[in-house]
Formats: structure tokens, C-alpha cells, sequence
């Protein structure tokens, strides 16, 4: 088996339990490992340190995915997919769709698997994954009945591990789903529908603002497919405003929104959200529940400083838009934008708008979705609820 040998003091993050070794941290590969192959690490006094899929084309050289120098990777990759399904199962024991595996914060790096219902929807950025994705697809089939799997992977991604840039349908077909994430219903179109499908990370948050929308006039910017709108209409919010830039999410927003006969009165705007915000502002219109769940919109470190700016208009702007003792739940899915630059940028915005906040609920993504405390890398998601007053 190939050998990597560390840089001196550079496998102290890793012994940590961070699981990538970054191509500038080697100092020797003692051997001709092709890409995806396992090798062994071992420290700059030849210690041994874990075993991990290899790369030589990605700045991530290695992922980590055992401590020992032997691995049955058949046994390993069969028993992390059992362990990460029942960690799902036990959290959320009454739904059949759900994120399944979360990359490395279920020790399977590079791979991401939604599950709806018995169709497996696969996300591969590892060269290693990619490499053994046969044994991955024959897990599925036999050990989970699924009926359906294929992947919808990111390009750029893919491009960073130097994967080509494909998707593949390995079983059964890409057809449609209804899922339930266990209060609301919603139709799965996978060939147009972004990422995996679905977005599953916010599903916890959208379950607690259901919660607070009984007889409350509620605007959902970036709607999606519905998810927040669809939840305040199941906690019987008088009426709830869908709004988004793409009428293809829209047309499922409604769909979903029948599918599920609510009796909130809806309406479905599409349009770019600070257009609207900015129209409501003048028409002197006001909401008594506001949710925003905007795109990243910091892609690298480059884009952040840009990224706030736009996290503090457009929380400005609805803030400006709620009635006192009003209800702000904002969300950053941006993994560059940390916690208290996001908390900074609204509470700027709150300023500038005029209005008092307080927060009275944080969380990130939903259970199905587990962080490393020692890779930061594996949180990206702040979801904030905030009470909203005029100074």
C-alpha cells in the first residue's frame, strides 16, 4: 500500500480528528497510488496516523476514513451506511426521507445520499467514493430495498476533485416522489429540482416558524419549494405570500400547497425578492411573520465581504416590512459567512431599519444533518428567530 509521509507538526490537526490532509502538508508519497485508492499517513517520524482515500488531483490529497493500517473497505463502507441510516431512523423514526448520509460527518467523505422514500439520490465528490461506487449502489439495493438510484452531483464541486462532470442513473429511473417530512407533503420532481432534489437542512427550522403563524399574515422570500410558507400554513396562518424568481418553483410551490389543502389564503409571486420588498415597502404593506432563506451568497472567502452586504439589505428590508411585535426568521446557508458575522449583519440591518430585535431561537441544520466539532468545515447553516419591535 502506498505510503504518505507528513510535513513535521502536520498531522496535529488530524490526530485531532479533522479528516483532510491538504496536498502542501506532504512531504513525501512513497509509492504510485492511483486516484481513489486507499493509502496509509503516517507522521513526520514515520508514526502511523489513519488510512484514506487518495487524490493527487485535489488540494484535499487525502480524506481520512479509518485508524487502522488494514481496511476492509467492503466491511467499512456496508456497516457507515447501516450506521448512518439508524442514526436518521432514531431521530426522526416516523419519516422515510431524509438526508442519510452527510459526507464526513458520517466518516463516508465525499458522499452525500438523500433518501426519498425508496429512491436514493447520490451527491459524489471524492475520487475514493467514486471509485467504489458499484459496492455503494449494491449496498442500497440489497441492504435497503431502494428502487431508484442516481446522482445529481454540483459541477463545481466535482470539478475541485477533478470528477468528471456527469450524473448517472444506476438503478430503476429518475422519476418522481411524494415525501412527508412529518408534518407537511410534498411532490419531488427530480429533474428539475435543485441540488438532490430537496432541500432537507431545513426542515427542523421550518417545523418550529409553523409554530408561531396561527392567524398571522406571513411572507416566504426564496420560498422553493414552499417549505417555511407551507409550514405557516400548517400551523393555520391567515394568509401567506410565496415569493421567488422561478416560476418552475412556483408552479411546485402550488402544487404542494394543494397537495397538502391547506386553507390559508396563498399567493405566488414571482419576482426577485428585494424587487418585492422594496415594492411592499412603497405600497406601504406589512407582514406579521417574515422568513428569509436566501442562496448562499458567498461562494469563497473572496465574496463575503459582498455577502454581508446583501444579508444586511435584505434583512433591512423586511424588517422595515413588519408590524411591531413582528416575527424575523433568517437563515444563511453560506459556509464562509460564520455565525457572528451573520448575527452583525442582521443586527446592522435592524438598525438601520429603526426596529429593536431579539433573539429568541438559533439552530443550525436539521438533525439529519450531524457536524465534526473539529471540522468547521461541516457546519454551514444558521437558521435565527427573531422578535421585532419599533424603537
Amino acid at each position: 500500500m502506498t505510503k504518505i509521509l507528513l510535513r513535521k507538526n502536520e498531522e496535529r490537526r488530524v490526530k485531532q480528528g479533522h479528516l483532510w490532509i491538504f496536498s502542501n502538508e506532504i512531504e513525501k508519497v512513497d509509492g504510485q497510488a492511483s486516484n481513489g485508492e486507499v493509502v496509509q499517513v503516517f507522521d513526520s517520524k514515520n508514526n502511523f496516523i489513519g488510512s484514506g482515500f487518495y487524490n493527487a488531483n485535489s488540494l484535499i490529497a487525502v480524506r481520512i476514513i479509518s485508524y487502522k493500517e488494514e481496511v476492509d473497505l467492503a466491511k467499512l463502507l456496508r456497516d457507515r451506511l447501516h450506521s448512518a441510516y439508524n442514526f436518521r431512523k432514531t431521530v426522526y423514526p416516523n419519516r422515510e426521507s431524509f438526508r442519510m448520509v452527510f459526507s464526513e460527518s458520517d466518516f463516508l467523505p465525499g458522499l452525500i445520499i438523500d433518501k426519498y422514500n425508496d429512491t436514493f439520490v447520490l451527491q459524489v465528490y471524492s475520487a475514493g467514493i467514486e471509485r467504489e461506487i458499484g459496492l455503494i449502489v449494491k449496498v442500497l439495493a440489497e441492504d435497503f430495498s431502494a428502487k431508484n438510484i442516481f446522482s445529481k452531483g454540483e459541477e463545481y464541486f466535482r470539478k475541485l476533485e477533478g470528477l468528471p462532470i456527469e450524473n448517472n442513473v444506476y438503478l430503476g429511473e429518475m422519476n418522481e416522489e411524494i415525501i412527508y417530512d412529518g408534518v407537511v407533503k410534498y411532490k419531488i420532481n427530480f429533474s428539475t429540482g435543485h441540488k438532490t432534489g430537496f432541500y432537507f437542512d431545513q426542515c427542523d427550522n421550518r417545523d418550529f416558524l409553523g409554530k408561531f403563524c396561527k392567524d398571522k399574515s406571513v411572507l416566504d422570500c426564496f420560498c422553493n419549494s414552499g417549505g417555511f410558507g407551507l409550514h405557516a400554513a400548517k400551523g393555520e396562518a391567515k394568509s401567506v405570500e410565496f415569493v421567488d424568481s422561478s416560476s418552475e418553483e412556483l408552479k411546485n410551490v402550488k402544487e404542494n400547497f394543494s397537495l397538502n389543502g391547506f386553507n390559508s389564503q396563498a399567493d405566488f409571486i414571482q419576482s426577485d425578492v428585494f424587487d418585492y420588498l422594496e415594492k411592499c415597502k412603497t405600497e406601504k404593506k406589512t407582514f406579521d411573520v417574515i422568513n428569509l432563506d436566501p442562496p448562499a451568497f458567498a461562494k469563497n472567502k473572496r465574496t463575503i465581504a459582498t455577502a454581508l452586504k446583501g444579508y444586511e439589505k435584505v434583512n433591512r428590508l423586511a424588517l422595515e416590512l413588519l408590524n411591531d411585535g413582528g416575527l424575523l426568521f433568517t437563515s444563511s446557508c453560506s459556509h464562509h459567512v460564520k455565525t457572528e458575522m451573520f448575527l452583525d449583519a442582521v443586527n446592522s440591518a435592524a438598525l438601520k431599519a429603526g426596529k429593536q430585535i431579539q433573539l429568541f431561537y438559533f439552530n443550525n441544520a436539521s438533525l439529519d444533518h450531524p457536524s465534526l466539532p473539529v471540522m468547521d468545515e461541516t457546519v454551514y447553516l444558521k437558521f435565527a428567530a427573531f422578535r421585532v419591535s419599533s424603537k
